[in-house]
């Protein structure tokens, strides 16, 4: 029996260029541009003859044509699970049999299965992921959440594609305000092994702010201990050690919440030590001057950055976020021997990594150090109904602790009303139903910020997040609880095999529909991937919830007809291992009962 691969599309792709490479008239340069195609049309399109013969000057459908004969003649293709045809001026649709559904269900049966076949594209490749990054001695807010929870959906993406993935969470733990903080530390002797909210650090923030502003003479008191700081003074630095680590206690609760792990916390303080290396080899490649003091980077070949320049060190001396970045990214590579290298930060910071990542590859290149693959993934506003950045009535910025906690109180609201609808030997426990508040809650949340473009701004709703219509978690969490109800009163296991034996290959239309939905998963993953924008599998996702849906509706599940029966559980089955995948690849927990 052939194998089947994970994604049919590359199956596809491999036999058109391996049969181009045979003919005069394309070759091995020949790309057949396979991608999704209308379902009308097939299963699949190769766009790749038109640009082809366009360039050659032939007539495309010709081309074409020789191309699906050659194919026809090969042993690329089994002409019994995979159709094709020649349609327009020289398309090539290719349609998967009934036969190929059913070989590849049987073949993807979990989510190990669906791992496995994934895992290849990013094989040997260790990528470091920078996000969430916070600033001790302030408590984390609604801004936060984007880096977060897209980060962790792009770690856990790339961990699913076989990569090596290293999770930095590059918090902001230096700088001048810590004059300040000390100083208030030291003048209200305050006990820092006692401060359990970050609060009460923000507090003594705001009272040495205030006493930094009040007169010269305090200006350099704080000026002083940040001094002392810098220098190493032993008081200062157990100070400032408590602070970070009161800071710290305050971060893990939230992410343990979100069930977000670091593989390294690597803040600023790490590459201060760091940044005369920096500066050295910038200076000896003439790739860095000094204008007005400071230290710049000119990019004169860049439209907007022709007199803009990259700011490396201040002029009083003192690094900057450039000097720590360039630190950073060089140990990223000598350290961790990182391939690629994303930053989950707001838009609002494009500029900075556009010449941040100019100024590497020009160093690197100067050094013949390896220049690794950067990327920013840059993200929106969280707005308000107003269409402004969300606030509370106050005008203060929306506590990320706060946002989640009336997550899960408004979800268990929800849920003690669904409760009281239902017959009294059917309702949860008060227990489920903290656990069901919980896990929707936080998902809801979640999955409102996945869901969107992360490019785009977008309106924080509590009605519309909650849900239980529309592309939200609730109705996606509703629909996988769905699924492990119809097996429980099926009395089977999802996924058990005895009761898939002698499923026969799909025949209703609505059956057809569901698998094909199914086998899109690997062509979502690859394009997720591609562009690590995760509101692709999210509209996936509720793309074949509602396929199921109406497979559901048409198709009764257990009924007589072994073969048939067979066939729908495995269909079943499937689709909540794919939606139970996709979740997980997004952060969200699932439930077995709403």
């Amino acid at each position: 029996m052939e194998q089947i691969a994970f994604s049919p599309a590359q199956v596809i792709d491999m036999a058109l260029r391996q049969v181009a490479a045979g003919l005069e008239n394309f070759g091995a340069e020949f790309d057949p541009q396979v991608r999704p195609a209308d379902p009308r049309h097939g299963d699949f399109q190769a766009n790749g003859v038109l640009p082809w013969a366009k360039q050659a000057r032939k007539n495309p459908r010709q081309l074409g044509q020789e191309l699906i004969d050659a194919l026809a003649t090969s042993n690329e293709l089994n002409p019994l699970t995979v159709q094709w045809e020649l349609a327009g001026p020289g398309f090539i649709n290719f349609r998967l049999t009934p036969e190929f559904l059913l070989r590849w269900l049987e073949t993807y049966r979990s989510d190990n299965a669906l791992r496995e076949g994934a895992g290849s594209s990013d094989q040997g490749r260790t990528v470091m992921v920078d996000y969430s990054s916070p600033n001790t001695a302030k408590e984390m807010h609604v801004g936060h959440i984007r880096s977060t929870v897209i980060g962790e959906a792009v770690a856990r993406l790339l961990e699913f594609c076989g990569a090596k993935v290293i999770r930095d969470n590059h918090i902001g733990d230096w700088g001048t305000q810590f004059g300040m903080l000390i100083w208030a530390v030291k003048h209200h002797q305050t006990d820092l092994t006692k401060i359990e909210e970050v609060a009460e650090l923000e507090a003594l923030y705001r009272q040495g702010s205030a006493h930094y502003k009040s007169s010269p003479e305090a200006e350099d008191e704080c000026r002083m201990e940040l001094v002392k700081l810098q220098q190493g003074d032993p008081e200062n630095q157990q100070i400032w050690q408590q602070i970070t680590d009161a800071s710290w206690r305050s971060f893990q609760q939230i992410y343990d919440s979100l069930d977000v792990h670091f593989d390294e916390v690597l803040g600023e303080s790490f590459y201060r030590d760091k940044v005369d290396r920096i500066y050295a080899e910038l200076i000896e490649l003439n790739l860095a001057q000094e204008d007005q003091g400071a230290l710049v980077v000119f990019h004169p070949e860049h439209q907007r950055f022709k007199t803009q320049p990259f700011l490396v060190r201040k002029k009083d001396g003192a690094s900057n976020y450039a000097s720590t970045d360039l630190a950073t990214i060089l140990y990223r590579v000598e350290h961790f021997k990182a391939d690629e290298l994303l930053y989950v930060v707001g838009l609002p910071q494009s500029d900075h990594f556009e010449q941040l990542f100019l100024t590497v590859q020009k160093w690197f290149a100067a050094k013949n150090y390896p220049v690794p693959e950067m990327r920013h993934l840059g993200f929106g506003t969280v707005l308000g109904e107003d269409g402004k950045a969300i606030r509370t009535r106050s005008g203060e910025s929306v506590k990320l602790r706060d946002l989640l906690n009336e997550a899960i109180e408004r979800a268990r609201a929800t849920v003690d009303a669904k409760q009281e609808e239902r017959p009294e030997g059917e309702r949860l426990s008060d227990e489920e139903r903290a656990e069901v508040a919980r896990v929707v809650g936080l998902g809801a949340i979640r999955y409102a910020d996945l869901s969107q473009n992360r490019t785009s701004d977008y309106k924080f709703s509590w009605e519309q997040m909650l849900s239980l219509e529309g592309n939200t978690a609730p109705y996606l969490l509703y629909a996988v609880a769905r699924l492990h109800s119809i097996f429980r009163r099926a009395g089977y296991t999802p996924g058990d095999a005895s009761a898939e034996q002698g499923a026969s290959a799909p025949e209703a239309d609505e059956e057809i529909a569901l698998a094909r939905k199914l086998l899109a998963f690997p062509a979502v993953i690859e394009q997720t991937r591609s562009d690590l924008r995760p509101h692709f599998l999210c509209t996936y996702l509720f793309d074949l919830a509602g396929v199921f849906s109406t497979f559901y509706n048409a198709c009764r599940v257990i009924v007589d007809e072994p073969d048939v029966r067979a066939r729908r559980l495995m269909l079943a089955s499937r689709t909540l291992t794919v939606l139970e995948t996709g979740l997980h690849l997004l952060g969200l927990e699932t439930l077995e009962r709403m």
